[in-house]
């Protein structure tokens, strides 16, 4: 009898092998439910990702107020008659010879950035790297 069921004890844990710890087992499908879960989420904020870009493709064909948006903000630039005025956070100290940079640039005349515009556009609507101001303060 102690035989007998020794023998059907091994074949049930051989049946239960392939179950759990076979190729495609218990094991192998919560592992790959969790690897699928993590695939989706990292596609979503992809997908997030290629609206917000999408949306700011559309804005930049469509439009100029995206365009003097991205010139002012990444590369620094104005319109022409406007003045650049940079506030220092408190407790910094004002950079040496400050005050000679504005006499400076008070009394040298802006030049263009570019020697020629295009004739399509207004100069008006033109930006300017900052650093072209007539006044800095």
């Amino acid at each position: 009898m102690r035989l007998l069921f020794l023998v059907l004890f091994v074949l049930l844990g051989l049946i239960q092998y392939p179950l759990w710890l076979g190729k495609g087992g218990w094991f192998k499908v919560w592992d790959l439910q969790r690897q699928v879960a993590e695939q989706r989420e990292t596609n979503e904020g992809l997908r997030a990702r290629n609206a917000a870009l999408e949306a700011e493709v559309r804005d930049l064909e469509g439009g100029s107020g995206a365009i003097e948006e991205r010139a002012r903000g990444e590369l620094g630039m104005m319109r022409e008659g406007e003045v650049f005025v940079h506030i220092l956070p408190q407790n910094t100290p004002a950079p040496a010879g400050g005050a000679s940079l504005a006499a400076d640039a008070a009394a040298k005349p802006a030049t263009p950035a570019r020697a020629s515009a295009p004739a399509a556009r207004p100069a008006a609507a033109s930006p300017r790297p900052a650093n072209q101001t007539n006044a800095r303060h």
